[in-house]
């Protein structure tokens, strides 16, 4: 009898560690690691109002606007898509250097590098683009840096996706640009009475 109860104490203290071993083990797993990054900041810092032009067209139709993943590696949008025929020019939206200009899986990217914009810089990147402007060159407001591409993509009709990044930070790149410039409508001028 008694090397049943032993046998059934000694079945239930394995079962009891291996309870206690998948409980320690799960809370491991699931557990953030140390510096690990589950979700973005948040609260960002500030993006400087750096834009003095729209990249493509005057006042572009936003076909999807920015949506910050909830987690750094879950889904979103991480730019803005800006209608826009094929063969339109691409602008630099602000000052700086284009730090990448080529080819990433089959469409052209450029990057820029804005001058500036603090340390480390913020980057815009604009693709599909057919590029003009060379890794290095140093760009203006306004200055040309390629040609839209009638690249497929997720809009319905061709489309700019313009980002904005800080590091591996993604941010809003409408929020470069001047209130002024993000109003809807063109100015009017009114009769003045008499």
């Amino acid at each position: 009898m008694s090397h049943e109860m032993s046998h059934e104490r000694a079945k239930r203290l394995v079962c009891t560690w291996l309870g206690l071993l998948m409980c320690v083990t799960a809370l491991l797993l699931l557990a953030p690691r140390a510096g690990a990054r589950t979700a973005p900041p948040a609260t960002e810092e500030p993006v400087p109002v750096l834009g003095r032009t729209w990249p493509v067209g005057l006042r572009p139709l936003v076909v999807h606007a920015w949506e910050p993943p909830p987690t750094t590696y879950a889904r979103g949008h991480r730019g803005v898509d800006l209608s826009a025929p094929a063969g339109s020019p691409v602008r630099a939206v602000a000052a700086g250097r284009v730090s990448f200009a080529g080819r990433v899986a089959g469409r052209g990217v450029i990057s820029v590098e804005l001058t500036g914009s603090g340390d480390p810089p913020l980057r815009t990147t604009y693709e599909p683009v057919r590029a003009s402007a060379k890794k290095g060159d140093e760009v203006a407001p306004g200055d040309v840096l390629g040609t839209l591409e009638p690249s497929p993509s997720h809009c319905p009709t061709a489309c700019l996706h313009w980002g904005l990044r800080r590091a591996d930070t993604y941010l809003n790149p409408l929020s470069l640009l001047p209130p002024w410039l993000l109003r809807r409508g063109p100015s009017r001028l009114l009769p003045v009475p008499e």
